[in-house]
């Protein structure tokens, strides 16, 4: 499996080690490739857009010339799990003009829902599709406003979406990639497969 991470801002070595176990536990060796240039995401089978901050990605990736490839990687059917910032960018609306989302997520965001750096925090949380909750990580995280109707809400904090799935999309407004369990990259990238703890 070729894997890509954008790599434009944000984390990049833990989405890397966590998209290879969840491809190891399939019997399918990732090659995990750093994003930073146009012309690599067409040869990719799964993508990850991970958090970091959301205004310097979406500038970054319109000016590479990323987000297009980004927009077609979906539209042609690929797993991509956008993570935190990669949740709000990947977002029809991210409730901030500073923000130029690719709309392949149809959801709207609020950037900075749970509050600043010092209000982060971690909880179990019960998953859709997992059979046990997942330690989950929040960092400055956003919150889901809206769903659009073909969008699964697949887990919520206080009744606020935190993880959906749109079509080939998952995406996480926690850090799945901070944790050593590798159950969100293996549901974002094997939905046809049971996941289990």
């Amino acid at each position: 499996m070729h894997a890509g991470v954008i790599a434009v801002q944000g984390d990049v070595a833990e989405h890397a080690a966590a998209v290879r176990n969840a491809a190891a536990a399939h019997d399918a060796p990732a090659e995990v490739v750093a994003v930073r240039d146009a012309g690599l995401v067409p040869d990719c089978d799964v993508l990850l857009v991970p958090g970091g901050e959301s205004t310097t990605i979406s500038r970054l990736i319109r000016r590479e010339g990323i987000a297009g490839e980004i927009r077609e990687h979906v539209a042609r059917g690929k797993p991509v799990l956008a993570t935190c910032a990669g949740l709000i960018v990947c977002s029809r609306d991210a409730n901030d003009d500073r923000v130029e989302t690719l709309g392949v997520v149809d959801v709207a965001v609020d950037r900075n829902a749970f509050g600043r750096q010092k209000d982060s925090f971690e909880t179990e949380l019960p998953v859709a599709g997992l059979d046990d909750p997942f330690h989950a990580v929040f960092i400055r995280a956003p919150a889901i406003d809206e769903v659009g109707p073909e969008v699964e809400t697949l887990a919520s904090v206080d009744g606020r979406p935190v993880a959906v799935r749109d079509g080939p999309v998952v995406a996480t407004a926690f850090h799945p990639e901070l944790t050593a369990d590798p159950r969100i990259h293996d549901l974002a990238f094997f939905p046809e497969n049971e996941v289990v703890a």
